[in-house]
């Protein structure tokens, strides 16, 4: 057990709580002073047990200058190894710790993985056998300030590495600690530079708005953004929901603060329910000794984004529901109760009125993440600004692939403009992407755009092929007149893309009452 003791910083104070632990036969395994001026003690007991706690309260109280004491889940250093280590661990590029012995003492995952190593193999590891020609303790004292883009080649590759001191207050060589060791692969340098411009716009700016559809939906999440409640964002795979949530997150008073993501759509119940809500110190086998904290608490403060809300079991939607109500949750494992200010920000691919229907997912749950609410239209609905959409993405990929901006053929650009999308917004720049890597004229033809064809809708729809060919033939006609009608809302526009007269269609488009088209026009 882990307890907090609020008290006075005056002398004799620790000696005193610790006087009362020898007399009930309690262990103190380690101790750590903490708070603002001193004026908290946090103590890992681990032989105390909650009936002696109780007792043991009224008296640690009794003392003088002790104002209360609780138990806790963490340990300041604790907590701090556990933020630092999810922090090293979301870094995508290596990062290394080495004294001034040449040695290393910690690494991210990307690091040990770089090494070929676990990662609680590094610490003790010789940099010098994995980095070629490279004395860093030597670099580091002849140049005690930071140094950024150095030459490297470790295990064979070229990286560029940034060096930054580990130097205490006392301005020599001999009060180096050592240096903290960041590489970039050569390679992609160009990549970073892009991913740099790409980060230039942020927010709304970041969302192309070329379709009157999408701006619409834009003006809405910017009224809503500054609102400090739930929101429901909906929209097929592949439409930018978490984009918009980011943005939303960036536009409202939380926007300093941390944005934490997590997919819940395929992911096993027991790891998402750690992943989110953390666990407590040995909460099962396997688990680390002094526990994890949860995507809730590293993003206090902040906004947490659940993708695939629909997908959660029924005990995340209980303790999710639970926490929306009251800001409090449990640790799996732990009886402790946590309680943070973070907003939600949820969003789905399915209808969940329609789950809510069909009991598969909790109404109360529902009406809690409903309070505002945003629905991202497919691809397919915007292709009035499909044109602009693509120019934008043919520069940003030209860009990242470091060549010329191709030009897109009129038969290209019809084939992007027939095709249904399935994965919407995402599916048109990865397309789009590949087509700027297999051009090589200057030009993107119709054959670089390369579509797969799930997902396709079945050309004869569902109607029925009973009766004579005339009754066959006139459903087929409405069906096609019916599904085209809404890409070419008029007599005219439709009759331009089926090659006859606008007085034919119109004539059809009431036949089958179709539409608006009453009279000609």
């Amino acid at each position: 057990m882990r307890i907090k003791v609020h008290c006075q910083n005056r002398v004799g104070i620790l000696r005193d709580i610790l006087n009362l632990l020898v007399e009930y036969g309690v262990n103190v395994a380690r101790g750590e002073v903490g708070g603002e001026q001193g004026n908290a003690i946090y103590l890992h007991c681990p032989n105390l047990i909650n009936l002696q706690f109780q007792s043991l309260r009224a008296q640690f109280e009794a003392l003088p200058g002790v104002f209360g004491v609780k138990r806790v889940g963490l340990m300041p250093s604790e907590r701090r190894h556990l933020e630092l280590n999810a922090l090293l661990g979301a870094l995508e590029f290596p990062v290394l710790s080495i004294d001034m012995g040449g040695a290393i003492v910690a690494a991210n995952r990307a690091a040990a993985q770089l090494l070929g190593v676990r990662v609680d193999e590094v610490p003790g590891l010789a940099l010098a056998h994995y980095v070629e020609d490279f004395d860093l303790p030597t670099l580091v004292r002849a140049n005690p300030s930071r140094i950024n883009g150095l030459r490297v080649k470790v295990k064979g590759d070229v990286f560029l590495a940034d060096i930054a001191p580990l130097q205490t207050a006392h301005d020599d060589s001999e009060a180096l600690a050592g240096a903290v060791l960041t590489l970039h692969r050569a390679d992609r340098v160009g990549e970073r530079i892009y991913q740099v411009r790409k980060q230039e716009l942020r927010g709304f700016d970041s969302i192309f708005q070329s379709s009157k559809i999408m701006a619409a939906v834009v003006r809405e999440a910017r009224r809503m953004a500054p609102l400090d409640a739930p929101l429901l964002i909906e929209g097929e795979t592949g439409t930018g929901k978490e984009l918009l949530a980011r943005a939303c997150h960036l536009a409202s008073p939380r926007g300093q603060a941390p944005f934490m993501a997590l997919n819940c759509a395929g992911m096993p119940e027991s790891m998402a329910e750690t992943e989110l809500f953390g666990y407590g110190p040995g909460a099962f086998a396997g688990a680390r000794p002094e526990g994890k904290l949860g995507l809730l608490e590293l993003t206090a403060g902040g906004v947490l984004f659940l993708d695939g809300v629909g997908e959660m079991s029924p005990r995340m939607q209980a303790k999710l529901l639970r926490f929306l109500q009251d800001g409090g949750f449990r640790r799996v494992g732990s009886d402790e109760e946590v309680y943070l200010d973070v907003r939600v920000i949820c969003a789905t691919q399915v209808d969940l009125s329609a789950l809510c229907a069909r009991g598969e997912f909790r109404q109360d749950l529902y009406h809690r993440l409903n309070v505002l609410s945003l629905h991202i239209p497919p691809l397919r609905e915007c292709l009035d600004g499909l044109a602009p959409l693509a120019a934008h993405f043919l520069d940003q990929a030209s860009r990242q692939i470091g060549c010329p901006l191709p030009t897109l053929s009129a038969q290209a650009f019809e084939r992007l403009q027939h095709y249904h999308w399935p994965g919407n917004v995402r599916q048109l720049e990865n397309v789009l992407f590949q087509a700027v890597s297999l051009c090589e004229a200057g030009t993107i033809k119709a054959g670089h755009i390369r579509l797969p064809d799930y997902g396709a809708p079945q050309p004869l729809g569902d109607f029925s092929l009973e009766g004579g060919l005339e009754a066959i033939l006139a459903r087929f006609e409405k069906a096609v007149l019916e599904r085209l009608y809404g890409q070419h809302p008029s007599s005219r526009q439709l009759a331009k893309r089926l090659g006859v007269s606008h007085t034919t269609i119109a004539n059809k488009l009431r036949q089958y009452g179709l539409g608006k088209e009453a009279v000609i026009e």
